[in-house]
């Protein structure tokens, strides 16, 4: 079972290294384009922010998040745009303390949840830990977005452990989001760990395997690099069919990196 309290303090460790990046530059820079087309740094923050109220939401008070997917609904599939649009011109120091409360408060309702209770979302109905984890993979793939528009390198750190297993487990949700079966068979997934051990998933007798570093696999679910940009190894149809549409977060289907952007 994932320790709430472990996933917390990863998601607080990793906010924290993005807040120590963009509380240093100087407003202009907020302005700063992104890989994500359109969007700048200021963009990034206000997504962030804007997640974390959601999530509050769905945390706190579940029987109202049915109105918010029935906004998202009724807005269409750039909702999520259109949310981060609404405060993404504000100052920067205003987004700064507006995603600091935020992610604070968020932090607190989601170590209140009761074991075993589930909470709504956009996609599939989430447990507090699941809801934690998908923080912190928005999180650092948002914040990669940052970094890359900086022209900055992160190091990774064992937080993305946590990041691999989401993105595993989601392999199903990235099949059905494109309208196709999921496979029959578990795959086996060994990544090479930023300390040099294994994170290993899956049954070990698997037919169709994909090897290769975390945090280049990370880079992939969170559609932050292409595949063929990165040192994984896929074997099998099953499984470069998933890397061309893995997908960790919810939502329509992303557009993910053109081959050869971060060359």
């Amino acid at each position: 079972m994932a320790d709430l309290g472990a996933i917390l303090g990863d998601l607080a460790a990793e906010t924290q290294t993005i807040d120590d990046v963009v509380a240093g530059l100087p407003a202009a820079d907020w302005a700063r384009a992104t890989p994500a087309p359109g969007w700048t740094i200021a963009h990034q923050i206000a997504h962030l922010a804007w997640t974390d109220e959601k999530s509050l939401i769905a945390a706190t008070r579940p029987d109202d998040f049915l109105a918010e997917v029935e906004k998202a609904l009724a807005v269409g599939a750039d909702f999520v745009d259109k949310g981060t649009e609404e405060s993404a011109d504000k100052p920067p120091e205003e987004l700064l303390a507006r995603w600091r409360a935020g992610r604070a408060e968020l932090a607190e309702a989601l170590a209140a949840v009761p074991d075993g209770e589930k909470l709504p979302w956009y996609g599939p109905p989430m447990s507090a830990a699941s809801m934690a984890t998908a923080r912190m993979m928005e999180t650092w793939a948002h914040g990669q977005d940052v970094f890359d528009a900086l022209g900055l390198v992160r190091e990774p750190t064992a937080r993305l452990w946590n990041i691999a297993r989401f993105g595993v487990r989601t392999r199903d949700f990235a099949f059905k989001l494109h309208s196709l079966a999921p496979p029959v068979e578990e795959f086996r997934v060994e990544l090479a760990a930023p300390d040099g051990t294994t994170w290993a998933f899956g049954p070990e007798d698997a037919e169709e395997r994909l090897t290769g570093p975390a945090l280049d696999f990370c880079l992939v679910v969170t559609q932050r690099r292409h595949p063929d940009d990165t040192a994984l190894a896929a074997e099998g149809d099953g499984v470069r069919e998933w890397l061309g549409i893995a997908q960790a977060f919810a939502g329509p289907p992303g557009k993910g990196r053109e081959p050869g952007q971060f060359a």
